[in-house]
């Protein structure tokens, strides 16, 4: 061995056993080698004489580098040394036969030595050919005669020519289709006719002796049939070889899969659709049904499937293709014809046949929509199809215990399971637009199959069944629903009414209730029924079911089931309520721990079922009192004990009781959800005072525990909800409870203490004012040492948790201040204690107006200074309210944020919410000027225009269309003012932003 081939070897070596520094030297020298400029005379020289694997794959690598990035720059010789090099190469010729120790490259070479070769090979071809190499395909194919090697390699070539420039499997440059296309020509105008008859003879004479060899020549075939004269293959020689060798008894399955897919690439094939018609039609694709009943796992059986489901695929396209009736007929014999094989390959066949099948299946069954109504023909296929799909969307029995138990392995299989069904739902919900009365009969008889069962070994057919009629659902209008069109006035009551042995089951307790909420409008319309309804629910079916998911789905299930039928169920209320005792015992009794609900907040969604229940009006007024003070008070009680024994509480015991304590008020929260505020504060009003006092009761929860931050925002939640419930006869509650939450908060918290003030003013407006008059100061306070006066940093390290929340706070802060101002309250601001504060707000308002990335938060702030400009400023003669305000307005506002932040290159006019900021930017220069008069305008114009070297004659119309009452043409004239200031100052930069 020379240096070259030692660098080379001990750079591929992996092991470990070289030193890294020598490994380094040797990678430095090969590197050193590809920079000579004789570097391709030294890999053919190398491939010519050396065997050892790694130096001729670093040699045909490096040559393939070299070709690719510098073949333009070699000179006419090299280039031809070179493709004569690899020509010889790939012929399986030594390139000096005067030296008796050169080695042919393809003798004995492993897979990917060939594969780099034609890689290399094909690189020649995709520079040189046809324009300087113009024959290599004909002068090859004499070579073939040199037996099963040259073949090999030949196959290669074409396969690598496929994959690096032809298949459209990949991305490709416009360089690279346009020289695709200039090779495809040029083989389809030279040699493809001889390559074909290659191809011919090859199979024909190795079919018998080298099997492998047949594979690899039909396997290159298949790829090129996309673009040569089908003529070539579709004859009386080549389709009988084809079919023949498909058909083989007891033959290679490699093989037969080979000439399948030769077979598909025929059907598959771009052509016009009469004369694929008759192609399909004469190649009696019937012969290879009964390939596909073999083993399932073969190679063979997968490929014969895909040739089945691709025939049938262009046989449906044809006939929605063809216009002659004798076509479409024909077409509709085919169809008829390869189905049943279709609907056979769907249920044995692997999941991506079954994908690219279920597509096909709803392409037919939207095509059959023309032949309204369907013929036996097609109704017997719907039915077919119908029950392949029940097969396919059933579990596999061997993981039941997994899925009832919901362990690993379970939810895997039902996330699968949920996924898989997708495309089949859309079929079966195609089917049965086109053929309601098939679909709902077959879903009946399956219903009814599994109802007739007494084993409890059928749960995956119960479950499909009853999650086929859940899907059925969502293809039904209400209408169809409530009025149980078809046999859905069958089919819902005898769901309702049906007691499946396998009940137990997750999976099946869980459709099943699903099922009875899909069709609850039924229901509704039939009043009949709502007794089994009920019993349904509240059973060990659902509520009293003994898997807990069941249980939490069950209770949420039930509240929307409340819902929709609500006053239905008033005769009903007190079976209910003793129904759902020992559920609601458990949440009201002080022994019962967080682990009882996992944390999960299903016990709410119980209480809220109940408060829609009793908070009808429909309900007595004694028996709605009793109703809710039979539950507020032990839920009340529970809160008061607790917290009496707050401090007595170990450290095990606290996090616990903590827990207890945040579904207690979940419960109530949910609970009070039934009633309205009409009722509470008119009609009831002792439905009212019940509220009011557990109102104070949970309070009490912000005192003994000030800092606990999730017992913090559930009575948060519950006071947003009495806001809605008690109306204003909350209001003597706010100062307590306003004042404890703002005792204790950081910036998330304050967050929350923010948006429940925003919906207080929002609710009751001006009548809150001296309640926000109270807080703002302290709000303030708080706020403004902990937010940033400037903008928040960006980049690296930036995006921390707690600047996240601060970005939140401030966030919500321009809510609050815009809520406040829109709401008639900004007189809030100019109270003694809230006056102290005005200079840091305006100067953050002003700051965000300008340059807040949010564009939405920048309209907000340019709105709060537009209703403080209007509430603050009366007229041109007279004063502000606040002193200096006019002058920081004309001065700071109205130059940096109504002039200079639009002239900013961040300032997009192609974005929707900028133009809706420049709209209020337009807006609040117009209110200035009505404000403060010719002042602000002459301040305004000397201070931007005249400042921008704006001509005077646009300054003028400026005050003209400001001084009009056409709002849309002043907004369209300052837009095209200072786009032209925009453009000006990037040609020339002679302006200078602010």
């Amino acid at each position: 061995m020379d240096d070259v081939e030692k660098a080379i070897l001990i750079s591929f070596e992996e092991s470990g056993a070289i030193d890294s520094a020598l490994k380094s030297q040797a990678l430095s020298f090969c590197q050193q080698i590809k920079e000579t400029p004789t570097v391709c005379r030294i890999c053919i020289e190398k491939l010519c004489f050396c065997n050892l694997v790694q130096v001729q794959f670093w040699c045909l690598q490096t040559l393939h580098e070299v070709i690719r990035v510098k073949y333009a720059m070699l000179s006419l010789e090299e280039k031809d040394f070179i493709r004569k090099s690899v020509f010889s190469m790939c012929c399986f010729e030594v390139i000096d036969d005067k030296n008796n120790n050169a080695v042919r490259i393809l003798e004995g070479a492993p897979a990917f030595i060939k594969n780099k070769l034609a890689q290399v090979f094909v690189t020649l071809v995709y520079f040189d050919y046809p324009l300087i190499w113009s024959s290599v395909f004909v002068d090859f194919l004499p070579h073939l005669r040199k037996g099963a090697v040259v073949i090999d390699m030949f196959c290669r070539i074409l396969n690598a020519l496929d994959d690096e420039l032809i298949s459209l499997d990949y991305p490709r440059t416009p360089e690279e289709m346009g020289v695709a296309g200039r090779v495809k020509d040029a083989i389809r105008q030279q040699c493809i006719a001889q390559i074909v008859n290659v191809w011919y003879e090859i199979v024909s004479m190795y079919r018998n002796s080298d099997l492998d060899l047949c594979s690899s020549v039909l396997e290159s075939m298949r790829r090129y049939i996309s673009w040569i004269d089908i003529g070539l293959i579709v004859n009386d020689a080549f389709i009988p070889l084809l079919f023949q060798l498909i058909l083989v008894s007891g033959g290679s399955e490699q093989l037969q899969g080979a000439a399948a897919g030769c077979v598909l690439a025929v059907v598959s094939k771009r052509m016009d659709h009469q004369s694929k018609l008759a192609i399909l039609q004469n190649l009696q694709i019937n012969r290879v049904f009964g390939l596909v009943t073999g083993d399932i796992d073969s190679e063979l059986v997968s490929k014969v499937a895909a040739l089945i489901t691709g025939y049938a695929v262009e046989v449906l396209e044809c006939y929605k293709r063809v216009n002659t009736e004798d076509a479409k007929g024909v077409s509709l014999e085919l169809l008829n014809e390869v189905l049943p094989s279709v609907f056979y390959v769907m249920q044995n066949c692997e999941v991506d046949n079954t994908f690219s099948i279920v597509q096909f299946l709803s392409c037919y069954v939207t095509t059959m929509k023309s032949l309204s109504p369907l013929r036996e023909k097609q109704l017997h296929h719907v039915g077919k199809m119908l029950e392949v799909l029940c097969a396919q969307i059933r579990y596999d029995p061997i993981y039941r215990e997994n899925l009832d138990m919901l362990d690993k392995i379970g939810r895997e299989e039902e996330e699968k399971m949920v996924e898989f069904r997708k495309d089949l739902f859309v079929l079966l919900r195609s089917v049965a637009r086109v053929a309601p009365d098939v679909t709902q009969m077959f879903i009946r008889n399956s219903l009814v199959s599994c109802i007739s069962s007494v084993s409890e070994r059928n749960v995956e057919e119960v479950e499909a069944s009853l999650s086929l009629l859940y899907a059925l659902g969502e293809s039904l209008s209400d209408e169809a629903i409530k009025t149980g069109s078809g046999l859905l006035g069958e089919l819902v009551p005898t769901l309702i009414s049906t007691r499946f042995q396998c009940h137990f089951n997750r999976l099946v307790a869980l459709v099943y209730l699903e099922t009875i909420t899909r069709y609850i409008k039924f229901v509704q319309e039939h009043t009949e029924y709502v007794p089994m309804v009920l019993t349904a629910f509240l059973d060990e079916r659902g509520i009293h079911h003994p898997n807990f998911h069941v249980r939490r789905r069950a209770s949420y299930l039930f509240m929307r089931v409340v819902k929709l039928l609500k006053a239905k169920l008033v005769p009903f209320i007190e079976s209910i309520l003793q129904s759902l005792q020992d559920t609601v015992t458990r949440f009201t009794s002080l022994n019962h721990t967080s682990n009882d609900f996992l944390g999960s907040e299903d016990g709410s969604h119980i209480f809220e079922a109940i408060g829609l229940l009793i908070g009808m009006e429909d309900v007595p007024s004694e028996k709605q009192s009793d109703y809710l003070s039979s539950l507020l008070t032990p839920l009340c009680h529970q809160v008061e004990t607790l917290l009496i024994n707050a401090n007595a509480l170990s450290p095990e015991e606290s996090p616990a009781k903590i827990a207890n304590i945040q579904q207690v008020i979940m419960a109530i929260n949910a609970l009070s959800k039934g009633f309205s505020e009409r009722l509470v504060t008119a009609s009831r009003p002792a439905i009212g005072v019940m509220f009011k006092k557990t109102l104070d009761v949970l309070l009490q929860i912000l005192v003994v525990f000030p800092k606990i931050e999730p017992l913090r925002n559930k009575v948060t939640s519950f006071i947003h909800r009495m806001v809605d419930t008690l109306g204003a006869s909350v209001f003597p509650f706010l100062p307590k409870a306003l004042g404890q939450l703002l005792a204790e908060s950081e910036p998330k918290e304050m967050v929350g203490f923010l948006v429940l003030l925003n919906q207080l003013i929002c609710k009751f407006s001006t009548s809150v004012h001296d309640i926000v008059e109270e807080v703002f100061p302290a709000i303030a306070g708080r706020i403004f040492s902990l937010i940033p006066t400037e903008p928040f940093p960006l980049g690296h390290g930036t995006n921390s948790e707690e600047i996240r929340e601060l970005q939140e706070l401030q966030k919500t802060l321009y809510t609050f201040l815009h809520v406040i101002t829109t709401h008639d309250l900004s007189s809030v601001f100019l109270s003694p204690k809230s006056r102290d504060y005005l200079d840091k707000m305006m100067q953050l308002l002003l700051q965000s107006a300008c340059h807040h990335e949010d564009i939405l938060v920048r309209k907000a702030c340019v709105q709060i200074f537009i209703r403080l400009i209007k509430d603050w400023c009366t007229r041109p003669d007279v004063e502000a309210k606040v002193p200096g305000f006019r002058s920081f307005i004309i001065d700071g506002f109205a130059k940096n944020c109504c002039f200079y932040s639009a002239l900013d290159k961040s300032f997009e006019f192609h974005d929707a919410n900028t133009l809706i900021l420049f709209g209020e930017i337009v807006l609040a220069q117009k209110v200035m000027y009505e404000k403060f008069g010719d002042g602000f305008l002459i301040h305004f114009v000397t201070n931007c225009f005249t400042t921008a070297h704006c001509p005077q004659d646009v300054a003028a119309q400026y005050c003209q269309k400001l001084q009009g009452n056409d709002m849309k043409a002043l907004r369209s004239f300052y837009q095209s003012v200072i786009e032209n200031l925009r453009l000006r100052q990037q040609q020339n930069g002679n302006l200078v932003f602010r």
